[in-house]
């Protein structure tokens, strides 16, 4: 990571200016001196990451001096995950794990961590070392200067292939373009949030979570923060294309109509094609007296029509689908235990 992470305030003019400067100097009153830093940690299959990820994180925590928990999310893993979180907890007590039922993703699984976070600040983050630890101290010198929320902006992906970082440049432009809640760009989970936008988080009930577009839904003033991504320090990558592109879909569909309202236009345009050339042939008919054998056009505009409507058919039921899981309330998550010092602890309600 660049030693000069942290970037310049951005230079406000007029009326804007003086509200972001006052607003920034309201909350720097009302922050705690000493704050309580919690880390979100989901992990799935993840043994081998644990002990490292531990060592670089508490060595740093306690270097910069912070008041620190640590969360971690077992989403259901099938290795020794658990038995490695128990063990460490254990010989730490700073540590606390929040063991789900079963595997419900990631995005639960964050939901899970920052409903059972304690802290005055919270920090999601992977336990691959992607996301820097590094990073905390200068996403607190922000806090600290006011913003409620201070995210992670990927500079450099090299750890990412070509056609991953393709894909999510487009993923950005396409989501920011149809959505009227707009994502920065390159920016994943890794972020501070300040408790007051932590209990706004836990208040929203939606079942289908888009984390990146709820941090941004909630609002409050944000900076971001430049970083290199590394590659992974152990252990290999859970997502693949087909969950990638899953969950791109899962992030349009939670935040924008836009595709609804674009098959309506379409079927407006392909309505007035079909009328046009109806009078077209009438006209054509009537004028020149040519009949239209047509088996081959006749064919062709039915299969048009026919994938047409499928398409707007699969894209309604991306919606239909969404809306019949809202509507049962099942809960985002459940919780097996929760545990510290390497016992059963109360869960948080």
């Amino acid at each position: 990571m660049p030693e000069s992470a942290i970037p310049p305030p951005p230079v406000q003019n007029g009326a804007q200016g003086s509200t972001l400067s006052r607003q920034l100097a309201l909350q720097r009153d009302r922050r705690p001196a000493d704050p309580l830093l919690s880390l979100v940690v989901p992990v799935f299959n993840e043994e081998e990451s644990i002990d490292i990820f531990l060592g670089a994180v508490t060595r740093l925590m306690e270097r910069d001096g912070f008041r620190f928990e640590i969360v971690f999310v077992n989403d259901g893993s099938r290795d020794n995950t658990l038995v490695h979180l128990l063990d460490r907890s254990a010989a730490d007590r700073r540590l606390r794990i929040v063991n789900l039922s079963r595997n419900f993703g990631k995005e639960a699984a964050l939901t899970a961590g920052i409903d059972h976070a304690r802290g005055d600040v919270i920090v999601p983050m992977d336990i691959d070392l992607q996301d820097p630890p590094e990073l905390i101290e200068p996403f607190m010198s922000r806090w600290r200067e006011g913003y409620d929320i201070v995210y992670g902006v990927r500079t450099l992906r090299t750890s990412d292939s070509a056609a991953k970082r393709l894909s999510a440049s487009w993923f950005y432009r396409v989501f920011n373009s149809m959505s009227p809640v707009r994502i920065p760009e390159n920016v994943g989970d890794f972020r501070l949030v300040d408790r007051r936008a932590v209990e706004v988080l836990r208040q929203l009930p939606e079942r289908n979570r888009f984390m990146k577009g709820l941090f941004a839904w909630v609002g409050f003033n944000a900076v971001g923060v430049p970083y290199e991504r590394p590659q992974r320090a152990a252990g290999s990558t859970k997502f693949n294309f087909w969950r990638l592109w899953n969950f791109a879909l899962d992030g349009v569909v939670s935040f924008s109509t836009a595709p609804l309202r674009a098959w309506f236009y379409v079927g407006v345009v392909m309505a007035s094609i079909a009328m046009l050339y109806a009078l077209f042939i009438i006209t054509r008919v009537l004028i020149f007296g040519i009949d239209t054998p047509g088996y081959a056009s006749l064919l062709i505009a039915v299969l048009l029509m026919g994938a047409i409507q499928l398409l707007s058919l699969g894209i309604i039921g991306e919606y239909l689908g969404r809306l019949f899981l809202e509507v049962k309330s099942r809960p985002i998550y459940v919780v097996e235990g929760v545990y510290a010092d390497g016992t059963p602890q109360a869960a948080k309600p």
